[in-house]
């Protein structure tokens, strides 16, 4: 089976990169196992998307129980989209206060972006140098790749974000002609970058002092990956606009959010229109909301565990790597920095070998494991990354 899935992949399935020969089965926690019936520690988490673990029961007890619609036109009224949103709002940092509906994260970007320009009047906007926010035309001209700037108007702010980042970001902010800045927090799309407390205390101020609107891409870094429920909190950053997705189901189905501040919000009521047609399926509706109350239940348990498990693996790490790595890491994301993309490349194959799941981009090897690993699960994991840079 596992042949004839791969060949009939390459026949049919679109692509814009060859896949792994890797065909899942199923997944549990922290594992993944495939056709041929191995089993892989999952330091992925599906890109910052599991981070409960794959399966995790209270969710997928709430979604095989719901009996309620399939679909519902976004223009009519439905209770549990009210809940949903109110819980959101009242997790989330600062004073946002209302939440749009989305299917993705790249939706929620774009519609992040609308919200900005029409509550501003204005359409310039800034992103940081080499990010990534999203696939489509409007996501992917704030971001690195060959569509880079068709938006005509998207200035770069290049790292690193120090106090002296203040100044270069005040120079692009003269023109008072910037709807928004859009960054992520803490950017798992920058090998895990980490901002200076001085650059993030100031960010807000100084964008409103011009008039700008701060948009925080919280898509991946969200729900838990950094060692806090969402990255901002751990800056005390309050910003006008969030986007979230990827982990608010788990996996379970597709939604995203894009939260805005009441001044935002009703400045757009009347002038913008924004429809998604698959925003907020009432089965991923019970998915968001069973995660959400499993949050409010455990926050403090799985952030005990992020923490300590960081320290696991910071403490493995910093005294196994070459001399000439770089390491970053913040609660459960991890970015090694091996400044060699073939070597890069001979290490996730190698840890594929031998049942292990990275993320190997570039020249950079990086970790997104399940918030509720455990100690001895990922000692094994981190004993198969060891053997696998050390093979050269």
């Amino acid at each position: 089976m596992p042949r004839t899935q791969l060949r009939n992949d390459r026949k049919f399935l679109g692509r814009t990169s060859k896949p792994e020969d890797i065909v899942v089965v199923s997944s549990e926690g922290a594992h993944v196992k495939d056709a041929r019936g191995r089993s892989y520690i999952d330091l992925t988490s599906g890109w910052c998307v599991g981070n409960l673990g794959w399966n995790p029961k209270p969710v997928v007890d709430a979604v095989r129980k719901f009996a309620g619609p399939n679909y519902i036109l976004p223009s009519l009224n439905y209770p549990r989209w009210t809940e949903l949103a109110r819980m959101l709002v009242d997790i989330a940092p600062g004073k946002l206060a209302r939440a749009y509906r989305c299917t993705t994260g790249t939706e929620a970007v774009e519609c992040a972006l609308q919200l900005a320009m029409t509550a501003t009047g204005r359409h310039k906007l800034i992103s940081l140098e080499g990010a990534y926010h999203g696939n489509s035309f409007g996501a992917r001209s704030i971001g690195a790749g060959d569509v880079d700037n068709l938006l005509r108007g998207c200035a770069k702010l290049t790292p690193p974000l120090d106090e002296r980042a203040l100044g270069r970001l005040e120079t692009l902010l003269r023109g008072r002609d910037v709807a928004a800045l859009i960054m992520e927090p803490i950017s798992m799309n920058l090998s895990v970058l980490i901002p200076d407390g001085a650059f993030m205390r100031e960010l807000v101020p100084l964008c409103h002092r011009y008039g700008t609107l701060v948009i925080a891409d919280e898509v991946a870094c969200g729900f838990g990956r950094t060692g806090a429920l969402f990255a901002c909190e751990h800056f005390g950053l309050e910003p006008d606009l969030m986007t979230i997705a990827k982990a608010v189901t788990n996996g379970i189905a597709p939604l995203a959010s894009t939260l805005a501040t009441a001044e935002v919000a009703d400045a757009c009521e009347e002038e913008l229109s924004f429809y998604a047609t698959f925003g907020w399926l009432p089965l991923a509706v019970e998915a968001a909301i069973a995660c959400v109350k499993h949050w409010r239940a455990h926050e403090d348990q799985i952030l005990a565990n992020v923490a300590d498990r960081s320290n696991q693996l910071r403490a493995r790490l910093s005294v196994r790597l070459p001399e000439d790595a770089e390491l970053h890491v913040i609660g459960l994301a991890c970015a090694i920095e091996l400044g060699d993309e073939d070597f890069v490349s001979r290490v996730g194959k190698r840890c594929r070998k031998h049942g292990l799941l990275v993320s190997d981009e570039e020249d950079t090897i990086e970790l997104f494991p399940p918030l509720i690993i455990d100690e001895p699960t990922l000692a094994e994991a981190l004993d198969i990354l060891d053997e696998a840079i050390s093979a050269g």
